[in-house]
């Protein structure tokens, strides 16, 4: 039996509290005790969660596209306070969409053994979809939570998650 991990994606301030630069809207808010619940799951089976977190310089070339957002050392950056994170829990910070990009999210899922990875979170259509594509394309069995991801776009989170397993091969239950 393969090892497991939890992914939890840009569950951030800037990204989830009501009135937010990139605010995901309502969507994002109701994920919120559904994400605790598989944190929670995990820290009690003793797997791996790792809290992959937006994290950018304020000259950053991603605000030719978004708003400044996650700016590094603000509060905006930092972890919604509804979820646990314990000192066992690794936080990932990122500079691009996927979790891989610019990280060591391969050498930790490497040396910990992990053979398939959960994965909660947002922007669906974003930072979901790109990490669990890279995920996919390094042979990760990969479980997506359909009550467990949101987007600011509708149409984009359906896409996504249709992409995610039709075209990728993750399992979204």
């Amino acid at each position: 039996m393969s090892r497991r991990a939890l992914l939890v994606i840009d569950m951030l301030n800037d990204f989830i509290q009501e009135g937010a630069v990139l605010d995901c809207g309502p969507s994002a808010r109701q994920i919120i005790p559904f994400v605790q619940e598989k944190i929670e799951e995990f820290h009690e089976a003793r797997d791996l969660v790792v809290f992959v977190c937006d994290n950018h310089q304020p000259s950053d070339p991603e605000f030719d596209l978004f708003p400044p957002h996650c700016v590094s050392g603000t509060p905006g950056a930092q972890i919604i306070p509804q979820l646990e994170v314990k000192d066992t829990d690794i936080i990932l910070p990122k500079k691009k969409y996927s979790a891989f990009f610019g990280t060591n999210l391969e050498e930790i899922l490497q040396e910990r053994q992990i053979g398939e990875v959960h994965v909660v979170g947002v922007c669906t259509s974003i930072c979901v979809m790109d990490t669990v594509g890279d995920l996919r394309n390094r042979d990760y069995q990969v479980i997506v939570y359909r009550q467990g991801v949101a987007d600011f776009d509708a149409a984009a989170h359906t896409f996504a998650l249709q992409r995610m397993e039709t075209i990728y091969g993750a399992k979204i239950i």
